[in-house]
């Protein structure tokens, strides 16, 4: 089971799309282009994770679930129960995270805008007990600069299938916006012209 959470605004949902689109993948195979976590196959286990004994694990030899930390509930930041999880779906498979990345900057605007606040830190802090099991950190900002190459990389190191994928639109650019000349704009045009 390859478990896969970030930061609120990371690029969970894009992960998940990327990661529960092989055909050999037991995953979230969203219905439409965006859907609360509430419809991720695994949400109702990582509320109550001493379920995970009833699940069916014949289904697949490949399990994905994504979870964003903190995850909302009620309007209110939740912390995903990792240990718990963990422990249970360790019963039943080998475990593998992965931890998603993004421009800090980005995270931050991105989050007070759709949640009015930065969960970032709290993010960060619970992030230290996944730390002992080797996660992989994968970037929306790798996917979006080598697409199916970056692709194709994780699912060797992760030894996870993953389909290869069109493309998507960059998220980034509308936090983007020219920030015009720099003090050390000359310098760099001096090295350039004198190399």
């Amino acid at each position: 089971m390859l478990i896969v959470t970030g930061p609120q605004g990371s690029g969970n949902h894009l992960y998940s799309k990327i990661l529960s689109s092989h055909p050999e993948v037991y995953g979230w195979r969203m219905k439409s282009y965006w859907e609360g976590h509430h419809e991720e196959p695994f949400n109702s286990y990582w509320q109550e994770p001493d379920l995970l004994k009833t699940f069916d694990w014949s289904q697949s030899q490949y399990y994905f679930t994504s979870i964003s930390c903190p995850y909302f509930k009620n309007k209110k930041p939740n912390i995903p129960k990792y240990k718990d999880f963990i422990k249970h779906a360790s019963e039943y498979c080998k475990i593998k995270i992965a931890i998603i990345g993004r421009d800090k900057n980005i995270l931050n605007l991105q989050q007070k805008r759709v949640r009015k606040m930065s969960t970032l830190d709290l993010a960060l802090e619970n992030f230290e007990y996944l730390y002992q099991y080797d996660p992989l950190f994968i970037s929306q900002e790798l996917y979006q600069l080598y697409g199916n190459h970056y692709l194709q990389s994780l699912s060797k190191i992760l030894d996870f299938p993953i389909s290869e994928q069109q493309t998507t639109s960059d998220a980034n650019t509308k936090y983007i916006t020219d920030i015009g000349a720099q003090p050390l704009d000359n310098e760099v045009y001096k090295a350039n012209n004198s190399s």
